[in-house]
């Protein structure tokens, strides 16, 4: 887009407040107060804005000695002559929480350095990776003072016990699918044929009971037809189910008479998979309860019917995302979700060398994948996804790949879940995108079309 002579972009205009932001909380006036977190030691340092140290020392003990840190470096500070002082630190684990809580109860800011940039200035120093506690404190306070740093944000509430459960779920499926590729790939070698009686026996409920039953094919094989079908009933509603699928049942009996696979491993691999079937059940399990306290969560929120007006988003993916997120009333624009997500575009380019754009894949990877997740049922259940994907994919000019489609489309669904979470208004598909000329499912009328505008992807 050409550009008058002169006028800023709104991204300038973004970074110059951004920046003015910072300057009011790193006052010049103030010195700075950086420190390496540590479990059992933190090194601290204060140093003037040209980095000059004026004072290092390390204490021993967890995040909760910053009132010790503080108590220190206060008076060495008053009297190299500074008003006050703004403490820096890296964003480590959850160490940073007690530096906010206690720093903010003595009026003193909190910001935080990326731990990417500690990690460059390191060699930035003086040429080399030399690493050492109070090296990395020097350079956290030089990234403070040239304000390549940020203020964090403390999750109250609903949001923040949206966040832990989010992690919780989070967890759970790593676990679930950890278990389910450890059963097949048990099985595949010690009773191959058990995973040949339907085309996707995993996720068949019966199937599942009918392996709770007993994961050798041995016993299996020495029960008759009613006696397997019964104790398979009996499993069924430890996994949900409620009626037998008899072609996948009779499969399983007939498989447990040739179960082919290496002999001398299938006893001792039937009781590994059994471990596994086991944990992945007691993962699906609690996966169930944590999302329904997500959703208990989104039900405080008043949020529930509003993202579930975008067809083919679940409550339990919306609540996915928006634990990533936080409250989203801290964000400025949709676009900062997308940025956040690592999602946006980033150019390749300089002179007259154009190379490949791809996604930043920088910010919060937890949100990028909620996000991803999410795109695969909106593609099956939502018209206007699936035509724009179609379109992205089969255009003339610059196609793009199935993954790339997908990455644009996980962007576009970011965007337009903060305008209906934000402005509480229903998803509307003509202004999402929509053929107009075909009919649309999810469709919502809006007495104020200003309001809704951003929805367009």
């Amino acid at each position: 887009m050409s550009q008058k002579a002169g006028k800023l972009t709104r991204g300038d205009r973004r970074r110059n407040e951004r920046l003015a932001r910072l300057r009011s909380i790193v006052d010049r006036d103030h010195a700075i107060v950086s420190v390496d977190l540590a479990s059992a030691k933190q090194a601290a340092a204060i140093t003037d804005h040209d980095s000059r140290v004026l004072a290092r020392r390390m204490f021993t003990g967890d995040a909760w000695v910053i009132d010790e840190i503080l108590d220190w470096a206060t008076p060495i500070a008053a009297e190299a002559g500074f008003t006050g002082v703004v403490l820096g630190c890296e964003p480590t684990g959850h160490r940073w929480k007690p530096l906010l809580d206690r720093a903010r109860d003595r009026g003193i800011e909190l910001v935080c350095v990326n731990p990417m940039l500690v990690h460059r200035g390191r060699e930035e120093e003086d040429f080399t990776r030399d690493r050492s506690d109070f090296k990395d404190a020097t350079i956290i306070a030089k990234r403070v003072a040239e304000l390549r740093c940020y203020v964090p944000f403390q999750l109250e509430g609903h949001w923040c016990r949206l966040r832990h459960l989010g992690a919780r779920r989070d967890g759970q499926l790593v676990v679930a699918t950890a278990a389910r590729q450890c059963l097949r790939d048990v099985l595949e070698c010690a009773w191959p044929a058990v995973l040949r009686v339907a085309s996707r026996p995993l996720e068949a409920i019966t199937w599942r009971a009918a392996m709770a039953v007993s994961t050798q094919p041995e016993q299996i094989a020495a029960m008759s037809y009613a006696d397997f079908a019964a104790a398979v009933r009996a499993e069924l509603p430890h996994w949900g189910g409620t009626r037998c699928n008899h072609r996948v049942l009779r499969g399983v009996h007939a498989a447990a008479a040739r179960p082919g696979g290496v002999p001398a491993e299938r006893d001792a691999a039937a009781e590994r998979a059994a471990f596994a079937l086991s944990d992945w059940h007691r993962a699906l399990h609690e996966q169930a309860e944590v999302e329904t306290r997500m959703l208990a969560v989104l039900d405080a929120l008043e949020l529930s019917e509003l993202v579930t007006t975008i067809p083919g988003v679940s409550a339990v993916g919306a609540a996915a995302i928006l634990a990533e997120t936080g409250d989203p009333d801290r964000y400025d624009c949709a676009r900062a979700w997308v940025k956040h997500a690592g999602l946006c575009p980033r150019d390749n380019e300089s002179g007259t060398f154009a190379g490949t754009t791809t996604i930043s894949r920088r910010g919060r990877p937890g949100l990028r994948t909620a996000a991803w997740r999410a795109v695969w049922g909106a593609l099956r259940h939502n018209c206007v996804y699936a035509a724009k994907y179609a379109h992205l994919t089969g255009r003339a000019e610059n196609p793009l790949r199935d993954g790339q489609a997908r990455a644009a489309i996980a962007a576009a669904l970011l965007r337009q879940l903060f305008i209906v979470v934000t402005r509480r208004v229903a998803w509307d598909p003509v202004l999402a995108g929509a053929d107009t000329t075909t009919t649309t499912t999810g469709e919502t009328d809006h007495t104020d079309d200003t309001e809704v505008a951003p929805l367009a992807a």
